[in-house]
């Protein structure tokens, strides 16, 4: 079969499911990622002969899409600030909102600057390994509480040449960052380390970002099947009845944390920007920023003590 009759196939299987343009799509990370072929090829190279062996492995990866199962988990991989990054069942796929929650931190701060960032449920480590890669005077930490997530993530930051302290740890049973930030430094004996033991000298931070997971249950009929029934729970969805409850936890260690002029970052619910910012306002932040994103909802905050 060559290239001209495959992608009319492949068109054929899907048309019931995605729209055209998403299927064209599809297919041409597909051509690229298991033929090594372009967009251009398909108008300069119709007749190019696919052979029964990536067949086979295209077949395999239709049959992924009609189970509507993301094409980045499928292909192993996605772009994020320019950036290439791992994915898999175990983290999110990242998002252009989060692209652009990552374009405010860098446009706040100087390139020059030495900053000490971090990141509180890294996923990915899209943000702390883009941030690295722009802000190379920053000391940039990041932590998750999934072992799973943090493997993809330091994969990631090898991928990209950064270096990023990553720890596995629960936010929400965290109430000293300088033990996080010791953790962070030690290599040997870890498990020695508890939550009474406060390293001697004190750590801050300049910035600390989150995106945390934000989705009350009540939302989930918004949202689409590939993503429900694919991307982790854990990092999606928190309880109807408390759904800023790791913005107030993160607030609360940020009031401690951060340096006099440190800023705390955070993407939200859209549909909980007034209730972020009220929470903020009454945790004693200032010059509180909401910020649309580019599909027009109400996505980021700045805030600062």
């Amino acid at each position: 079969m060559n290239l001209k009759q495959y992608k009319t196939y492949f068109t054929e299987q899907l048309s019931a499911v995605f729209p055209q343009t998403e299927i064209d799509t599809f297919f041409l990370f597909l051509i690229e990622e298991y033929l090594g072929l372009q967009r251009i090829d398909l108008v300069m190279q119709p007749n190019f002969e696919i052979s029964s062996e990536k067949q086979v492995i295209l077949n395999q990866a239709l049959s992924r899409l009609l189970k509507e199962e993301p094409i980045q988990y499928i292909i192993g991989k996605t772009e994020f600030y320019g950036l290439p990054f791992k994915v898999n069942k175990n983290t999110l796929i990242p998002r252009p909102e989060t692209e652009e929650l990552v374009a405010w931190i860098l446009n706040e701060v100087s390139q020059e600057t030495t900053l000490n960032i971090l990141d509180i449920g890294t996923g990915t480590g899209c943000i702390p390994i883009s941030i690295s890669k722009n802000l190379t005077n920053a000391k940039v930490s990041a932590i998750d509480v999934s072992e799973e997530a943090l493997k993809t993530a330091k994969e990631n930051a090898l991928l990209n040449q950064v270096v990023i302290d990553f720890l596995h740890d629960d936010i929400l049973k965290v109430d000293n960052l300088n033990v996080i930030a010791h953790k962070m430094t030690q290599s040997l004996n870890i498990e020695k380390i508890t939550s009474s033991q406060t390293p001697r000298n004190d750590v801050y931070y300049d910035i600390i970002v989150s995106n945390p997971p934000y989705v009350r249950n009540l939302e989930k009929e918004e949202i689409k099947n590939n993503v429900l029934e694919n991307e982790p729970h854990l990092a999606l969805f928190v309880d109807d009845h408390n759904p800023l409850i790791f913005y107030k936890k993160i607030a609360d260690l940020a009031k401690k944390y951060l340096t006099k002029d440190g800023l705390l970052f955070f993407e939200i619910n859209q549909y909980l920007g007034k209730e972020t910012v009220a929470m903020l306002e009454s945790k004693g932040f200032t010059n509180i920023e909401l910020r649309k994103d580019i599909f027009g909802n109400d996505r980021m905050i700045k805030a600062s003590l």
